[in-house]
């Protein structure tokens, strides 16, 4: 299987960096895949949730507030202005990245039903990492 190397920057930081098997991304216009050999293009990022798939085929989820991203076929580069991993070790830790991501949202932008969107799919994803 072909890897991408993703890299996600905010002005604060590295969030995440490594090859993944595919990536999916909250696009302005809509979320948007990305595999190995995708063609070039430059995509403004609304507030949502970043989606990448490991190659060991387990998740990791993003939440960002918006951003761009430089996609190339073997390569993709996120620039953030803000974003909060969701993960952890334990629950405590889960739900602390949870309620970061909630407040980076809720001062992102003043939709309550996208916010709501992507809080529960945050929440759903990480039930299955405890």
């Amino acid at each position: 299987m072909e890897e991408l190397l993703v890299n996600i920057i905010t002005p604060y930081g590295e969030i995440f960096s490594g090859n993944v098997s595919s990536i999916t991304l909250p696009g302005s216009e809509g979320e948007f895949g990305v595999l190995a050999g995708h063609s070039e293009m430059l995509s403004l990022l609304k507030t949502g949730v970043i989606e990448i798939e490991r190659i060991d085929k387990s998740r990791d989820l993003v939440a960002i507030n918006w951003g761009y991203a430089e996609v190339k076929s073997t390569k993709v580069d996120i620039l953030a202005d803000g974003a909060v991993a969701i993960g952890g070790k334990n629950e405590d830790e889960i739900s602390n990245a949870i309620s970061s991501a909630k407040k980076l949202l809720e001062d992102a932008t003043s939709d309550r039903i996208a916010i709501s969107s992507v809080v529960s799919r945050i929440e759903n994803s990480a039930k299955g990492k405890i």
